[in-house]
């Protein structure tokens, strides 16, 4: 199979779909592997660092989607890159679809079968292609939150860990799964006075019993929530429904309530945000203000990481790139439940229940796909 990997252009995407050493393994498993020229520069891969691995240089992107039987990427393809799919490809990238009706409309258009990261399973019932960047966005949250703060960029002026004499800041972390337990472990590392909101009983005891003297863990009634942002600095969005849009949990009149100045980080945004007066933001104007708030929503967060993004996340998704590459997608689908359940689009039809309910769209399942 020819494996194509071109250049992110997302503004401010610096990560990369395949690395030198991802390249190499599908090489050693007979595979041939096309790289748009300097698409690992901003993660620190030379094109001489694939060549070295066995892969081939193409001058463009539209080579290689032209030449390659999958793309692989990292974010969702853009207006442009979508326009280049053809029927029958695979694309094995994240897709966030549920928030986004136009690139859902754009793959079905395309007829290639269009395999999500956020949506691979594993035997636990985690997501373990999302996890990665998951973790590495939960990190950043409480860093970017702080940055946020600072009074030159619109916030409170309140120093996260405080000093002696001075009280630190009070972070609200809605969500206690991946991002939500890194972000906490990071904000009370730093010296905040966190506390993390979460529905499920067993996850609240978990971080209870594993984190109980660095943060606080309260079930997340919504008078709970309410209460607990009214006093926050700082507010980090964390919550996840596998596929679907993201649920509002704070409303713009609750915005009201809040101290001026304090910050918000949705980093729920890819899958439309948890914040009622949330929309995406880039690295180049990350942060906006709503009623004295100041909001932080950037839609690629690790992006700005990437060389370690990178690293983690080719980590995850090389042994499933392998697997299309070396059955199929059909085969490799029909093989293994846990990439199965990253069908998203296949062949004109919408194959993601959760994406077909936030979009209102017609949908079939995985099962019905594989039989077409």
């Amino acid at each position: 199979m020819k494996i194509g990997c071109p250049k992110e252009i997302k503004p401010q995407e610096f990560r990369v779909g395949v690395t030198p050493n991802a390249a190499g393994e599908a090489v050693a498993h007979g595979h041939e592997v096309l790289i748009e020229t300097g698409a690992g520069i901003g993660a620190g891969f030379t094109d001489a660092d694939y060549v070295a691995a066995g892969a081939r240089i193409l001058a463009t992107a539209e080579a290689v989607f032209a030449e390659a039987d999958m793309i692989v990427k990292v974010k969702e393809p853009q207006p442009v890159e979508r326009k280049r799919l053809r029927e029958g490809q695979i694309l094995f990238t994240y897709l966030h679809l549920a928030p986004d009706p136009d690139q859902t409309r754009d793959l079905l258009a395309s007829g290639a079968t269009c395999i999500a990261y956020e949506t691979v399973t594993d035997r636990s019932g985690g997501l373990p292609l999302l996890a990665p960047m998951s973790e590495v966005a939960g990190r950043l949250a409480p860093q970017v939150g702080a940055w946020t703060l600072q009074k030159a960029n619109g916030g409170r002026g309140v120093l996260l860990g405080g000093v002696p004499g001075v009280a630190p800041a009070k972070v609200v972390v809605i969500g206690g799964g991946v991002v939500g337990t890194h972000a906490a472990r990071v904000a009370a590392g730093m010296g905040a006075d966190v506390t993390v909101l979460d529905r499920s009983l067993p996850r609240l005891r978990y971080l209870d019993d594993v984190f109980g003297r660095d943060f606080k863990a309260v079930y997340a009634s919504a008078g709970n929530t309410a209460d607990l942002i009214a006093e926050a600095d700082m507010v980090i969005g964390a919550v996840l429904v596998p596929g679907a849009a993201a649920p509002k949990l704070v409303s713009r009149a609750q915005l009201k309530t809040m101290k001026p100045g304090a910050a918000i980080v949705d980093v729920a945004i890819d899958q439309g945000g948890c914040f009622e007066t949330s929309h995406a933001t880039t690295h180049q104007d990350p942060i906006y203000e709503v009623d004295g708030i100041i909001h932080y929503c950037v839609a690629n967060m690790p992006g700005a990481v990437a060389r370690t993004s990178t690293l983690a996340l080719g980590n995850a998704t090389l042994p499933f790139m392998l697997a299309l590459a070396d059955k199929g997608w059909k085969r490799a689908c029909a093989e293994d439940p846990h990439l199965k359940a990253g069908l998203n689009v296949h062949a004109g039809k919408l194959t993601y229940g959760a994406v077909g309910e936030a979009l209102g769209l017609p949908h079939i399942s995985a099962d019905e796909a594989l039989a077409l």
